[in-house]
């Protein structure tokens, strides 16, 4: 069973699914906030910083009994200043499960600063690692054991599968948001026309262009931190980029060489892109006073 024709597998690639994740665009309302008093201001900045800071890093019993210093904790909560007229500041959440994500959006809702927020965009999806690379050898695997696509056997091989794959990759399904000083998000699509329809295309030639299309990434892998989310089914694109640097400007080279590549080229559409600088928590009470 060894030599089974990749076409009478399954078509869909298998994924790793990790954290939980929500995106968060916020119009800030300055006339509003102007109008308030000074002392009032200061203490609703106060509370503001409390309160993210309390969902900023994990605690866990786990983790206390390590003896882990506070700056150790996982960072599942950043905050950046955005750039451009689309809003003023970018919150990303990690954490998980989706009605973990709810709660915070509830947790912010009762804060006095949320007052002065307008929210102008949002995105749900959940850490995703593609595996092109490795289902082929997974269904091959499962077939040599004389397994029948789909059958009680052939999931449980499969499950089993992803199971070694989580558990080797859990640092990557399950992250901590990385303190780059810069963020790029973006959602994307894979194109279904008549001219290009990348889910009519065959898996082997859809694994021989996401191949090239990640030794690109992987060249850049050592100054761009980037995070791929899946949001088929949870929002209006299929997936989620987001993109860590110390240096803006590495966020413009790699997507543009991205698009001379077949995948993006011929199959990829882009939503809108969202620029962040990272704005530590400690200084939300200097941004609010118009400094960075």
């Amino acid at each position: 069973m060894r030599g089974v024709p990749l076409a009478e597998f399954p078509p869909v690639p298998l994924t790793l699914e990790g954290s939980s994740m929500l995106h968060q665009f916020f119009q800030f309302d300055w006339k509003a906030w102007r109008s308030v008093a000074e002392e009032d201001r200061a203490r609703i900045a106060g509370e503001a910083v409390a309160a993210l800071k309390g969902l900023e890093r994990r605690v866990t019993a786990e983790g206390a009994q390590m003896g882990l210093g506070v700056q150790e904790w996982p960072v599942r909560t950043a905050l950046y200043s955005q750039l451009g007229h689309k809003g003023d500041l970018i919150l990303v959440h990690f954490r998980e499960s989706f009605e973990a994500l709810n709660q915070v959006e509830l947790d912010l809702a009762q804060t006095q600063i949320y007052d002065f927020f307008e929210l102008k965009h949002s995105y749900v999806s959940v850490v995703e690692l593609g595996l092109y690379e490795s289902t082929r050898k997974t269904y091959e695997a499962a077939a040599a054991k004389g397994f029948e696509a789909h059958s009680p056997q052939w999931n449980e091989e499969i499950a089993a599968s992803l199971k070694r794959g989580s558990d080797a990759m859990a640092s990557r399904l399950f992250p901590s948001v990385p303190e780059a000083k810069y963020m790029c998000f973006y959602p994307m699509d894979r194109k279904r026309s008549d001219q290009a329809n990348w889910y009519s295309v065959p898996f082997a030639e859809r694994q021989r262009m996401m191949h090239l299309h990640g030794l690109i990434g992987r060249r850049y892998g050592d100054v761009v931190k980037q995070i791929i989310s899946g949001s088929i089914g949870m929002d209006d694109w299929e997936w989620g980029v987001d993109l860590f640097a110390e240096d803006p400007v590495i966020f413009k080279k790699l997507i543009y060489e991205m698009r001379f590549d077949e995948v993006s080229a011929v199959y990829a559409l882009f939503g809108q892109f969202f620029l962040g600088v990272r704005l530590p928590l400690e200084r939300l009470g200097g941004w609010l006073e118009g400094k960075l």
